[in-house]
């Protein structure tokens, strides 16, 4: 199983990426040197949003198309989440 999530910085700006075990990369994202370079230097980061995918190829292709979108379209997009829940 594959993750695909997107963090939220300190700075508010937003983090896209894939995982085998989210709690253990976001873990590192927030405690360690595996941590990205980009969130070591906007710690602390939350996990806003992941979705579950059952291959690497599946995660990887919705992985491109979440960095495609700019922040305001991330945003509108984890707000309409939010509405559902």
């Amino acid at each position: 199983m594959y993750y695909l999530y997107l963090l939220q910085c300190a700075d508010g700006t937003f983090y896209t990426g894939i995982t085998v075990d989210l709690v253990r990369r976001l873990k590192e994202h927030n405690e360690s040197k595996l941590g990205a370079k980009y969130t070591r230097a906007r710690r602390p980061v939350k996990l806003v949003y992941s979705r579950r995918f059952k291959d690497r190829s599946s995660a990887s292709q919705a992985e491109y198309a979440l960095k495609q979108l700019n922040h305001q379209e991330k945003a509108q997009l984890l707000a309409k989440k939010s509405k559902k829940l």
